[in-house]
């Protein structure tokens, strides 16, 4: 049986293994504290390290103890000045001996803060969750290829040279051959210098002087034969090109801005839409974002004017729609890109669009859409009267005949913050079907 101890040290000087272990250990009571953060803060605050608090009773390791009320066992105690060898022990009163209280009343447990990483905080924010249909489709671009290091060669260029590797590899090969060191050299060279420095010296002496002569010039020729790095000591680093994953992915966001949408639910809107962009990112090497705003027309915009600028006018919600059609159209063709969108409005729509608007997603958009999401946001006090009846607004009810048609296709309606992360896992965790794109 062997065993193996992982001592590689992360960057704060902790062993990797047990933090690993700690991690999987807790693994539970870390997602429950950063769902607890993410609906207490802003979204956008979860692409960020994390400081969550443990209580002290989830960082315990296992441990094996006698049992304190039954049995009997022999203790060695220093510095013990009443007890002879043989003298027995009263057993405390009430079975097991009291545990250690902090001041005050109460446990005094104290929690600790466990730092995660932006990465580690992600990864347990999405476990649990999976992108609907999400097929691996053509490549926009030329595959491309990135080194990666996989050990050691003989051959190679002078830039991918090993400098430790080869100057271990010396060292050995200089101790096995015996080659003369520097100080042995360096040694004689100073016993000579003063033999030479006498000004009279004897016979013996000059033998002496004499033999130390022919040692530094036979040392001086083995350090000659055997070179302090030689060409079998050297080697390069040694490279293979494995491909980048180039999957390529647009998400959408199509919002409302006409006056009935105010801060509140701009607001809203902005947080699902930052937490869909996280997830994707967490599947996809490129992910392109286009931000299309409309009332009774509508314009592809950067993020600022899309959250932020005010406009005024009426709502026509196809235009929208229409917009994104025009987009995909010309830049994002849908066998090169993994297409996603989310829309979010207050269901506002003029009279007669909501018909067409269903129509469009029916016949083109939801066959070019990996996943489309629309979310409507509603006033607190609605919650109780449509959150679970197709009662409300006509775009609100013309969509319900996509998502009954389209698989990929999923609606659902918030109210306040609290409900953008439950949503969005209601949304990502249902599995429709899967479709095959060829």
């Amino acid at each position: 049986m062997a065993n193996f101890i992982d001592r590689r040290l992360n960057p704060k000087d902790k062993s990797l293994g047990n933090r690993q272990r700690f991690l999987n250990r807790a693994r539970e009571e870390l997602k429950r504290a950063i769902k607890e953060q993410v609906k207490s803060d802003r979204i956008a605050d979860v692409d960020a390290a994390h400081g969550v608090p443990m209580p002290k009773r989830g960082a315990g390791e296992p441990t094996f103890q006698p049992a304190s009320g039954s049995g009997a066992r022999e203790y060695i105690l220093p510095g013990n000045k009443e007890y002879m060898a043989g003298d027995k022990l009263s057993r405390p009163q009430g079975g097991a001996g009291g545990s250690g209280k902090g001041a005050g009343r109460g446990e005094s447990e104290d929690d600790f803060q466990f730092i995660l990483s932006r990465d580690e905080v992600l990864d347990l924010f999405f476990e649990d969750l999976e992108l609907p249909d999400m097929v691996k489709l053509n490549l926009k671009e030329t595959v491309t290829y990135k080194p990666h290091r996989v050990g050691f060669s003989t051959a190679g260029t002078p830039t991918n040279i090993n400098v430790g590797r080869t100057m271990r590899n010396s060292f050995g090969r200089r101790i096995a051959l015996q080659r003369p060191s520097e100080a042995a050299v360096k040694a004689i060279a100073d016993q000579i210098a003063i033999l030479e420095a006498e000004p009279n010296p004897s016979a013996q002496e000059r033998r002496r002087l004499q033999a130390l002569r022919e040692e530094l010039e036979q040392l001086e020729r083995r350090r000659r034969r055997i070179s302090y790095v030689d060409p079998v000591d050297i080697r390069f680093n040694r490279f293979e090109r494995q491909p980048l994953p180039n999957a390529s992915a647009v998400m959408f966001c199509l919002m409302d801005v006409s006056a009935s949408m105010g801060e509140r639910e701009k607001d809203l809107a902005k947080r699902f839409f930052v937490l869909l962009h996280l997830f994707l990112t967490r599947r996809y090497e490129r992910i392109d974002i286009v931000f299309i705003r409309h009332t009774d027309e509508a314009r592809e915009v950067d993020e600022e004017t899309f959250f932020y600028s005010k406009q005024s006018g009426g709502t026509v919600v196809s235009t929208a729609l229409e917009e994104m059609l025009r987009v995909i159209e010309e830049r994002y063709p849908a066998h090169l890109w993994n297409i996603y969108a989310a829309q979010a409005s207050d269901g506002d729509n003029i009279s007669g669009d909501s018909e067409r608007c269903a129509a469009l997603l029916r016949d083109h958009l939801m066959r070019l859409c990996q996943y489309y999401a629309y979310v409507e946001i509603i006033d607190e006090r609605e919650t109780e009267i449509f959150g679970a009846t197709d009662n409300g607004t006509s775009l609100w009810r013309a969509y319900r005949t996509v998502d009954g048609e389209v698989p990929n296709f999923q609606m659902t309606r918030i109210s306040r913050p609290a409900d953008i992360y439950p949503v969005f896992r209601k949304l990502f965790t249902r599995q429709p079907a899967m479709r095959t794109r060829k």
